[in-house]
């Protein structure tokens, strides 16, 4: 152990090059750089996506940074608070997002705009008062961790209703009225979301171990989408509510948001150069969520299949022990695109960081002596890092000269080792054309896992907002 407790050398020293950047922010908070502030306005509160930050934070950056407007990206877009945001206020913005569950919730944003009130209800009533004599000629396909997670009658009525929605020909209709049913499937099912799980009732058929879980109220499938539908009646009736309607200026007036469904590590080197003058972004934290699985439900309801799923977690940025190294598919897309000079310069900037190579060295270590809770957890930081050192310099290059980036992540520990994620990065983009203006550090950090506390003791690590301007 002795080679460990003594290799905390090179972070130390990257934390006091930069700590004239670090800055207590007291008025950024929790509920400001996460989904908490968004929760019970319109549209965040038809579907509870609980990753990614309000739409407060985006207004607040770019009206203190960038007056002006401009053009807007957001290489993960989540479900588009940034892009709405940011279009709100006059911006055109951009996002990317692999995640379909998130693709859609932007489509079904977009479509809401275009949808008559009094046809979404009259529509509505008309498909619940049909259902019980409706032959489901749809059905969800499970996958193992989704079987059984509704009661039968709960299912059947949820498979005639997609079934009856299918047959409207009106799109925009068609796909809120869908995205209703989407909205209320933790709330209709045997599971809830907890961290990177589905975490199980013990009303539900399956063989369960440990401590019963008891989620509550489980709604029968008719009183959550009528209560679900009416909410969102309600909030597009009410027009001047903040977030979803910042203004009372027709949709037809507003700049473009464009968005593109795929792996940001693909797409953003296929992008013209030059182009943007934001970026605001969240990606996911190097923290072992798995998307795929908390967002099960919501996957298979979309048609994803078994394959489909598995092939999606590998796409993600390696942020869970499952993904696989991604370096030789990257430097093959590289060199198709002739960017073998690129990928050279943006491989050293990783290889060079000495900070980086110790986290590598010392998780390794950890791993030899059966010291952390999972062996693949060195191969993800290591992989996770290596992809974000890209997903940086591709947004150096796709910025404009003076253009700001802001990020919001949190710093990670495992095996008792902090893993200063903000310096790291923001060592990266210092290194890639970023000036590091301020890295934003909240009042309250995050505490450590409940299994390493009962090791090592609770101890905060920081949650950051860096702020970077392109020289």
């Amino acid at each position: 152990m002795s080679s460990i407790q003594t290799s905390k050398h090179h972070r130390q020293l990257l934390y006091k090059k930069m700590k004239h950047c670090l800055i207590t922010a007291e008025l950024l908070n929790r509920r400001l750089v996460s989904y908490q502030a968004n929760k019970e306005l319109p549209f965040y509160r038809w579907f509870k996506y609980r990753e990614g930050f309000s739409s407060d934070l985006v207004g607040f950056f770019l009206e203190k940074f960038h007056s002006k407007t401009g053009k807007l990206l957001d290489p993960f877009a989540g479900v588009g608070t940034s892009l709405f945001t940011a279009q709100e206020l006059g911006w055109e913005s951009v996002g990317i997002e692999v995640m379909p569950v998130g693709v859609y919730a932007m489509t079904a944003r977009q479509a809401a705009n275009n949808v008559c009130t009094y046809e979404l209800r009259k529509t509505a009533d008309s498909i619940l008062h049909k259902l019980p004599q409706t032959t489901a000629d749809e059905t969800i396909k499970h996958i193992p961790i989704t079987k059984d997670a509704f009661p039968p009658e709960t299912e059947e009525q949820l498979n005639r209703y997609v079934s009856l929605c299918s047959r409207i020909k009106d799109e925009s209709l068609k796909t809120v009225l869908h995205f209703a049913a989407f909205s209320i499937l933790e709330d209709i099912s045997f599971t809830r979301k907890d961290g990177q799980f589905l975490r199980w009732d013990y009303r539900s058929v399956r063989n369960l171990s440990g401590k019963p879980f008891d989620k509550g109220k489980i709604f029968t499938f008719e009183e959550a989408l009528a209560s679900k539908i009416e909410m969102i009646i309600k909030d597009l009736t009410t027009q001047a509510a903040p977030t979803l309607f910042l203004n009372n200026v027709s949709t037809l007036d507003k700049p473009p948001i464009r968005l593109f469904e795929g792996s940001c590590l693909d797409i953003l080197p296929k992008m013209e150069g030059n182009q943007f003058d934001f970026v605001m972004t969240s990606p996911p934290y190097c923290n072992r969520y798995d998307y795929t699985r908390t967002y099960a439900l919501e996957l298979v309801y979309l048609g994803i299949d078994f394959p489909g799923i598995q092939k999606l977690r590998q796409t993600l940025l390696s942020c869970t022990v499952e993904n696989k190294d991604k370096r030789e598919h990257i430097q093959s897309l590289y060199l198709s695109l002739g960017k073998k000079k690129d990928y050279q310069k943006i491989q050293e900037v990783y290889d060079t960081l000495p900070a980086m190579c110790e986290v590598n060295t010392v998780l390794e270590c950890l791993n030899r002596q059966n010291l952390l809770n999972n062996k693949a957890v060195s191969r993800m930081v290591r992989n996770y890092f290596f992809e974000m050192c890209f997903v940086i310099a591709e947004m150096s290059r796709l910025m404009k000269k003076g253009g700001y980036c802001v990020m919001v992540n949190d710093n990670v520990r495992y095996g008792g080792e902090e893993i200063p994620v903000d310096l790291i990065l923001s060592s990266f983009a210092e290194q890639l054309g970023f000036n590091i203006r301020q890295i934003y550090v909240l009042p309250q950090g995050k505490g450590n896992s409940s299994q390493q506390m009962g090791t090592y003791g609770r101890e905060e690590i920081r949650k950051c907002v860096y702020l970077w301007q392109k020289q």
